[in-house]
């Protein structure tokens, strides 16, 4: 089972690349420092929260590629900045396989609720399942 700490970091890393995505993709260290000097300084799982966000942005190319590939008939620029922020994180999970495929589904479901609309959790279920399928992770 994960750690909150661990929980936290994902949530953060999340915030991070949608601070990303609005700033219009600029270095994640600088996305990183404009929020330190807004919110309550660093958080549990900081470090990691960087390194996931860091992660998603080096290989975002071929995330977004296998997640246009999962969600037929939807554009990605389609899709909310949330959730496709939840998919890549939830997918570079995946692929890492540093957590079991289920925590990583899951956590990207707790994630949409958290901060996404209200069919977000639904749709972000779908997607990650299909794409651990495709990997076969599942």
């Amino acid at each position: 089972m994960r750690s909150r700490t661990e929980t936290r970091a994902r949530a953060r890393a999340l915030q991070l690349l949608y601070a990303w995505e609005m700033q219009g993709e600029p270095e994640v260290s600088g996305v990183v420092d404009r929020l330190l000097q807004f919110g309550r300084g660093r958080c549990a799982g900081e470090v990691e929260a960087e390194a996931l966000a860091r992660a998603v942005v080096s290989r975002r190319p071929e995330l977004d590629q296998a997640i246009a590939d999962a969600v037929e008939g939807w554009r990605l620029d389609r899709i909310g900045v949330v959730e496709r922020n939840v998919l890549r994180l939830g997918l570079l999970e995946l692929q890492d396989g540093r957590v079991p495929p289920r925590v990583a589904i899951d956590e990207g479901i707790r994630l949409a609720r958290w901060f996404g609309g209200e069919k977000a959790p639904a749709f972000v279920n779908g997607v990650l399942d299909q794409l651990a399928r495709r990997a076969g992770c599942l």
